[in-house]
């Protein structure tokens, strides 16, 4: 389940809750600014770098939501001061949300759910799976896409399962900026399915499972086939970086570094900017 509709069911939950934020950042420290976390007397959802930061956070919302204030704002250095060792200082906001708050941050949730980025993993094979299930774990939207309804119905992880005997399909009407990771279970459909990808040019991430010679063989089917489609954006061999274990599990953990390094590259810049217009508003 993703961190937006986690975040809808705990303001469902609870009546009484904060929202904290770190509005700024000098230095080291475990999150970047724009980072948050949602604290409720009996439990809290989201993270703004764990350790003793975390634990005075959480006990200040505490004691705020028990002496029924609205509003605190801290400066806070993590150093030894609070057994913390970054060494860099941070401005957090600390807010009880008010109905009109909690309504809006479920809407928020929302339309990001509908705007989170696409994984679409072309395969529902053994690493297809593995990757499903990291996936599921991260702030993507994953779509499982397989001809096959037997390999899907083999994946457990909570992504979108797509049974159709047109993959190329999805790859086509797939929103702008969207992953593909294309390990599907015949070579002739890996290089269809890429070649697709590929011709976007819209997108996050594009990668093919395989080696170099697989590689090679791609860029001369398109040289001879796709009137000289350019490979220089595909990712293959995927995951590739790390290790030479080939478990499906362990090359599912690397290519999702791939992928995440990829989609999250632009986000980073727009998160520091949008807590920086959160301080300079409040």
């Amino acid at each position: 389940m993703s961190k937006q509709l986690r975040l809808i069911a705990f303001l469902e939950r609870n009546d009484h809750v904060a929202q904290v934020v770190l509005t700024r950042v000098r230095g080291s420290s475990p999150r970047n600014a724009g980072a948050e976390m949602f604290v409720a007397p009996g439990e809290t959802l989201g993270t703004i770098g764990g350790g003793q930061l975390e634990y005075m956070m959480i006990d200040e919302v505490r004691a705020l939501l028990a002496r029924g204030d609205d509003h605190a704002v801290k400066d806070v250095p993590l150093g030894p001061e609070i057994g913390q060792c970054c060494g860099g200082r941070v401005d957090v906001d600390i807010r009880r949300m008010d109905q009109t708050a909690r309504d809006q941050a479920i809407l928020d949730a929302q339309r990001e759910v509908v705007a989170l980025p696409h994984v679409y993993i072309m395969g529902a094979g053994h690493v297809g799976r593995a990757l499903a299930g990291l996936f599921s774990q991260l702030p993507v939207r994953p779509i499982l896409v397989d001809t096959r309804a037997a390999e899907l119905a083999l994946c457990t992880a909570q992504v979108e399962h797509r049974h159709t005997a047109l993959p190329e399909a999805e790859i086509t009407s797939a929103p702008a900026g969207s992953a593909f990771i294309v390990l599907t279970h015949d070579h002739a459909l890996d290089f269809l399915l890429t070649a697709h990808a590929l011709d976007r040019n819209d997108v996050a991430y594009v990668g093919m499972i395989g080696s170099t010679t697989k590689r090679t063989k791609f860029r001369n089917w398109c040289r001879d086939h796709c009137d000289g489609q350019s490979i220089e954006a595909l990712t293959c061999p995927i995951g590739s970086g790390g290790s030479t274990d080939k478990r499906p599990e362990i090359i599912a953990a690397f290519v999702v570094a791939e992928v995440m390094a990829a989609l999250t590259t632009e986000r980073q810049d727009t998160a520091g900017q949008a807590a920086t217009a959160l301080r300079d508003a409040r």
